[in-house]
């Protein structure tokens, strides 16, 4: 699509430049910005409530900053310029905001189902927040943490259940996947005879095809979790199910175009 970058987003890609290279910038320095940046699980004691928006800014490696910024190029030139800067930059950060929602609230009930098995069990867990406080040192070791607490608990603790409860203390969401997972649904609503060519299988399909089968695939991984995976597809998840019903609400009330 050969779209001139509008306005917002524009500033959206060169905010998130901005972050990402202030992040390896300030990692010469000692400094992490992940710890400050990124979105903990709100009953962390690393969580800030302004961490519910910058996270938006802050993203794990190249390949997840490339990727993101070239479907918000991509894709958020045609979708502001179809909806207006105003209402581009609502769907932007209330998609960024229910990704947040959607992942923590579903992080919550397998938070819960650990931290319940531990009390039960009787596991004393005073000093989790003293083991889960990070600082913002960049050479800040967590797994030395998590293996320091666990030596302080009783041998028959429950290992998995404790090791669940403190990573989803210390292990941040970061990355705008939310926000761009909401404009590409909202992409298909307003254009959903648009032909998308696929990089695999190379080959065509229709914007009104391709976003429910990227959707179902994000369910899939998020139900399955596979071992190992650090995506947050929950995020994604919630991103697009708040730009799909937001869209249509403006499409519907024919506000489609400024």
């Amino acid at each position: 699509m050969n779209i001139p970058i509008p306005t917002a987003t524009k500033n959206l890609l060169i905010l998130n430049a901005v972050f990402f290279a202030g992040k390896y910038l300030l990692i010469t320095q000692g400094i992490n910005l992940v710890v400050i940046f990124g979105a903990f699980f709100p009953v962390s004691p690393n969580f800030h409530w302004y961490q519910v928006v910058s996270h938006m800014f802050m993203h794990a490696g190249i390949s997840h900053f490339f990727f993101n910024m070239f479907s918000l190029w991509m894709f958020g030139s045609a979708v502001e310029q179809a909806l207006g800067t105003k209402k581009y930059l609502i769907l932007y950060f209330v998609c960024g905001l229910g990704a947040f929602a959607l992942f923590n609230l579903v992080n919550y009930f397998e938070f819960n189902q650990a931290y319940r098995a531990l009390v039960n069990a009787g596991t004393p867990l005073d000093e989790i927040v003293k083991y889960a406080q990070l600082g913002i040192e960049f050479a800040d070791n967590n797994e030395s943490r998590e293996t320091e607490w666990i030596k302080t608990l009783p041998e028959n603790t429950d290992t998995y259940a404790a090791r669940k409860v403190y990573q989803d203390l210390v292990n941040p969401m970061m990355g705008a996947s939310g926000a761009i997972y909401g404009i590409l649904v909202a992409f298909g609503v307003m254009f959903p005879n648009s032909v998308l060519m696929l990089i695999f299988p190379p080959i065509p399909l229709k914007a009104k095809y391709f976003i429910p089968i990227m959707i179902l695939f994000e369910l899939y991984l998020g139900i399955e979790q596979a071992q190992g995976d650090n995506i947050a597809h929950f995020a994604h998840l919630g991103g697009a199910v708040f730009g799909f019903f937001l869209t249509r609400y403006w499409v519907k009330n024919k506000y489609r175009w400024n």
